[in-house]
Formats: C-alpha cells, structure tokens, sequence
C-alpha cells in the first residue's frame, strides 16, 4: 500500500503437516476494523472445508496446473466461482490469484504448496505493471511465510507425538542421549478397561475409534490440568503433572481425574446412543522420582521418564481391576493433598505390588462423594 499498489483485500494461505489442521491462513483487509487475522483451516477431505474446497479457485489451479489467474471482476469475469461473484458484488473491481509449489505431485492431496489472492476495488483494475510487481512480491512472500511454517510445523509435531514439555526441551537443544535429570513428580496411568477382550469382539474398522475417542478425553482432562502426556502404549496413557510444588501437582492431577470422569459419562452416553461399543479407563496416581530426559539409542531416542516409580504407577492402576475401582492413588499421592482433598479418599487396603519390593497402601474416592463414571 505504501508503494502505490491499491490493495482492496489479500489472502494468503500454506499448506501445512498437522494432525488437526491442513492449511494455515491469513486474511487482510483495508478495512481498518477488520483489517487483518489468521486461521487454521480444516482438512479439504471432509466437512466443511470439503465443501469450501471444491468450490475453490484454487483447486482447480491445481488441476490445470496454472499458477496465476486473473478476472477482471468489474466486466463480469467470475467463471460462476461463487466466491469471485461475492467479491464483486462487494465493490472489488480486479482479482489476481497465485499458486506457488514448494512440492509437486500429481495427486493433489499431496501437493505442498503457497496459495495467494489479492484484490483491488480502483476502477479499472490493476495496472499489468502491478500484476507483475504482485506476483513478483507473492513468491518472495510464499518463501518468508514457509520459512516461518517450518519452524512452527517442527514445534508441532514434537509437542503433538512427544509431548508439550518434552517437545519444548528438545526443540531448546536437549537432544543428547543420556542427558536426562532427576524429578520428584506426579505420575498418572490410565489405561482402557476391558481393551483386550473388545478388540477381539468388535469389528477392526470400529477398534481405532475406540482408541481415539477414549485417548482424547484422557488427554484433554489432563492438558486442562496442566498436565503432560509422555507416552501413549496402546491404550494406555502416561504423563507427568510438573508443577512447582508436588502439593499443587495432586491437586491438578485430581482436578484431571474429576474432569475425566465426566468426559467419559459424556463419551459413553455419546458411543451408547450411536450403538457403537463403549468401555472405561482407570487410572493410577502416584508421586516420586523419576529419570526424564533422553533416553534409547543414537538412532531412536525417546524423551520419558523411567524409574522405579514408574512402574509402581503401572501397577497401581491394574489393580483397580482386582479392587472394582475406577481410580487408585498411593499414599505417597494422597499425604500430599490438602486436607479437604483427602478427605474425598478412603483406603482400600495394603498391597504387594507385582515387580514392586514393597508393600502399598492404597486409596480411592470415596464412592458416597464420587459418582463412578457412566453411572
């Protein structure tokens, strides 16, 4: 705008490699009160976005391999796209759009690519000076916004598969095996109940839903606690409460599990009225140190925590299968908690834990206070 060129509104938009999204977006606006914003997009394949897609410019760029196009909206050139004929009937007089490919492929899916379309509501247009000085300056705009999208994608990725704190620590150098430190921590381990006898029940197409539907509660209760997930082993999840004070990690941890509860009421009456196959998660809480860092081989690494602890948080939560409780906790977890929180716990007993040399006591809610999920 300051050299001259009458932009009436700009968008620009990348390709990206997200599990939730498949494009990143910015829009611009020479209207100052909605001048300018971003978004994800969602996948082009379903939904929405499938139908937005198929009506778009863009796509049929791909497909005829064109990297420019030009209509001139004020003689009426919108080629029946009905987002050209809105742009138009909102006083914009001239459209340029640009596909650069970073990544080519003949299936379109797998094209990797900077899109951009600017617009201009000057009677007459652009200038043919302007257009090339457009799609001089787009490319150059496509290589800024990739470079920035790589480091983005490289955060995401890692937070997504290792997860938040791990994936941080990484990405900020940490990746030298062995180089771990040792943590005094809340453990949480949850795991499906009943998972080896529907796996073989159910259908295989019906079995990775299952799986997922019951993960993401599992994660999303503990990432609204502040909570980190470490490791997903089958259908069991692993992670690490890292607050400052380990009186305020129970605490989050117990706020996680009451949140829990009622997402799984909410994912089974879900599942139920869908007539698909529901089942239950329990989980074990316990505190104590760990190992967290870089651990494996030169050519696979895995950043986790390993230790004795570890494995008596296993199996503290298998045995909530003997005891018939959705959760059991240590008494290491439950002496931490303040005391209007520990007074929600009664003691189920002392055990001896496989693998573990030592007696537990252990705790769970009290059934009089907490409703069991789905119940």
């Amino acid at each position: 705008m300051a050299a001259g060129l009458p932009l009436g509104r700009g968008f620009v938009m990348i390709d990206t490699l997200h599990p939730l999204h498949e494009a990143r977006a910015f829009f611009w606006d020479e209207d100052p009160e909605n001048a300018f914003r971003e978004e994800e997009l969602p996948f082009s394949r379903e939904g929405s976005g499938r139908e937005q897609w198929l009506r778009s410019p863009f796509l049929h760029m791909l497909r005829d391999r064109r990297t420019t196009l030009r209509c001139r909206l004020e003689a009426g050139e919108t080629h029946d796209y009905s987002a050209l004929e809105e742009l138009r009937e909102q006083g914009q007089t001239d459209y340029f759009a640009i596909v650069h490919r970073f990544r080519d492929s003949e299936v379109l899916d797998e094209v990797y690519a900077f899109y951009a379309r600017w617009t201009t509501r000057r009677q007459g247009g652009f200038s043919d000076d302007e257009i090339i000085a457009l799609e001089r300056l787009s490319v150059l705009l496509g290589l800024a916004i990739r470079a920035a999208a790589q480091a983005r994608l490289a955060r995401t990725l890692v937070e997504a598969y290792l997860g938040r704190d791990p994936g941080r620590r990484i990405l900020s150098g940490r990746i030298i095996r062995g180089e771990v430190e040792r943590i005094n921590t809340v453990l949480w381990f949850s795991d499906m109940t009943g998972y080896t006898t529907l796996s073989e029940k159910i259908e295989s197409d019906q079995l990775i839903p299952l799986l997922n539907d019951y993960a993401e509660v599992a994660i999303a209760a503990i990432h609204g606690a502040g909570g980190d997930v470490l490791k997903l082993i089958g259908d069991g999840v692993l992670a690490i409460f890292p607050e400052a004070e380990l009186s305020d990690a129970c605490v989050a941890a117990m706020r996680a599990e009451a949140d829990l509860r009622r997402r799984i009421a909410d994912l089974q009456a879900s599942r139920r009225s869908k007539g698909l196959p529901v089942a239950d998660l329990y989980l074990g809480l316990h505190v104590g140190d760990v190992f967290y860092g870089n651990i494996g081989s030169p050519d696979r690494l895995d950043f986790t925590v390993v230790g004795p602890a570890v494995n008596e948080a296993n199996r503290i939560a298998s045995m909530c299968r003997s005891v018939d409780r959705h959760m059991l906790c240590s008494s290491a977890f439950a002496d931490l908690l303040p005391a209007e929180e520990r007074e929600k716990l009664v003691s189920v007993g002392r055990f001896a834990l496989r693998g573990v040399g030592h007696a537990t006591d252990l705790l769970t809610l009290d059934p009089e206070l907490v409703a069991p999920p789905g119940s």
